[in-house]
């Protein structure tokens, strides 16, 4: 399995408004972009799935930008990745043999995993 670069950024950028959360400030889309050097174009579309799924939150007008929804402690790395990304490993809709698959259970084990992996990290810790 491999992340898209699309959840490698979207978390990049999360962990760059987590650095800042202190601050209580927005920050622009652009400082954001060339801080972490994600092109301009794909930040503001991976901004508004994150938007989208109250992870962080707009401020509108000339001093507008972004900043967490809520505190980086409550907020995972499983649930980035769970915003931009599919995390299932197999898709067993498409092979049909959902009933009778010797190998689901080894697909389940490998999908929790992941998940209690991801869920285990919160932002906080990537700030370190």
């Amino acid at each position: 399995m491999q992340i898209s670069k699309k959840t490698q950024y979207g978390l990049r950028a999360m962990v760059y408004l987590a650095k800042n959360f202190k601050r209580n400030k927005v920050f622009p889309l652009r400082e954001i972009s060339k801080s972490e050097d994600i092109p301009f174009d794909f930040l503001e579309k991976i901004i508004l799935e994150l938007e989208k799924s109250d992870l962080v939150k707009a401020k509108k007008g000339p001093n507008g930008g972004y900043f967490l929804a809520c505190s980086p402690r409550k907020i995972t790395a499983g649930d980035i990745v769970g915003a931009l990304e599919k995390t299932k490993p197999v898709n067993c809709l498409i092979c049909g043999r959902m009933g009778k698959c010797s190998a689901k259970s080894v697909w389940n084990k490998l999908e929790q995993s992941l998940k209690d992996a991801l869920d285990s990290i919160n932002l906080s810790e990537l700030t370190k």
